[in-house]
């Protein structure tokens, strides 16, 4: 029998201050709402934080936060639930990491509606439960009206790298082959396009996804290699960037070898976007010794999220850092970081 005098209504109300306030709305619903969906023994404790044992024998920790405002919170393929699990989860895996448990912190807007939320809440359980990694701890804030733009959602992964895993984009050495794990761009333009009212003929549906067990694959099959890394913000060529300052090497890249599909490839050139700055969530860039890639890349394939895997390229020696990239023409181009901001609140 509840203790309350009558259940929250999903239905029809909104978030309002006292649902932040400490009081009985509050705890009325994280009852009805985060601990019912996210159902597990460590919540179901109700401490003020999770406590948990790490199996026997686990290595080394790795934790990792990532804040999600995205803009719209609806958007094709997904939703701000579902994107703050897979985006921790994936910061965890690139460490070499097995995602363990994850914490949720909500920001919400006075008169944000419950529907909403509910559905964003359910979104995030069904993920976190695909993913086998269950949200153990949280809290939630209201703020008043114009001080947030509906919810805002933080979320913290644990994990453990098992030992003999040493992942880093300093261990890329000249020769190394870079390894992409499919189409780039479709996370940004699903967004760009539900955000501009855009239509194509297909649909583009974002890519967002928990990439842990494909990272498990590869590290299980090939532990040689030297780093991973997600093309979230800023896309394939921060990536790259990235792996060429921290490396000391440059990057030589293929335009022809880099994955897309047509319709995104035809949105970026109507809209003036290059693909390669172009947020992903459900991608991975790998990098790994030469005599190890066709291996690496067949375990990639193997993977139903990795189906479409290439090489796209190799480290070069480079004292500048540079990346380039050999045109689909025959000709050549620096790949620079993206300047200034593409797409705001693209995660």
């Amino acid at each position: 029998m509840s203790r309350y005098a009558r259940p929250v209504d999903f239905k029809h109300g909104k978030v309002d201050l006292t649902h932040g306030s400490g009081g009985r709305a509050m705890a009325q619903l994280i009852d009805e709402l985060f601990v019912r969906h996210f159902d597990n023994p460590i919540l179901d404790s109700m401490n003020d934080g999770a406590c948990f044992a790490l199996p026997a024998g686990a290595g080394r920790m790795v934790m990792a936060t990532d804040g999600h405002v995205v803009s719209p919170l609806f958007f094709p393929g997904g939703d701000i639930g579902c994107l703050s699990v897979h985006g921790t989860v994936n910061d965890v895996a690139m460490a070499g990491g097995r995602p363990l448990y994850l914490s949720a912190g909500f920001i919400l807007e006075e008169g944000f509606p419950l529907a909403d939320l509910k559905r964003i809440v359910v979104s995030m359980a069904d993920a976190a439960r695909e993913a086998g990694v269950p949200i153990v701890t949280g809290d939630t804030k209201v703020v008043e009206q114009g001080k947030v733009d509906g919810v805002f959602i933080t979320t913290t992964g644990v994990g453990v790298v098992p030992d003999g895993i040493e992942l880093g984009p300093d261990r890329i050495r000249p020769g190394d082959c870079i390894l992409l794990s499919g189409c780039i761009g479709d996370h940004g333009v699903a967004i760009l396009s539900k955000r501009e009212n855009l239509s194509f003929e297909t649909e583009i549906q974002s890519d967002t996804a928990a990439l842990h067990t494909l990272t498990a694959a590869m590290l299980d099959a090939v532990p040689s290699i030297r780093a991973l890394r997600d093309p979230t913000r800023g896309g394939l060529s921060a990536v790259l960037n990235e792996f060429a300052g921290q490396s000391g090497c440059g990057i030589a890249i293929r335009e022809k070898d880099i994955p897309i599909r047509g319709e995104v490839a035809a949105a970026c050139e109507l809209l003036g976007l290059d693909p390669l700055h172009v947020a992903n969530e459900g991608k991975l860039v790998a990098v790994c010794p030469p005599e190890d890639a066709e291996r690496l890349l067949a375990v990639m394939r193997a993977h139903p999220l990795a189906a479409g895997a290439a090489i796209i390229g190799t480290a070069i020696v480079d004292p500048q850092h540079f990346v380039q990239m050999e045109t689909v023409f025959g000709g050549r181009r620096m790949v620079d970081w993206l300047t200034g901001e593409q797409l705001p609140r693209i995660c």
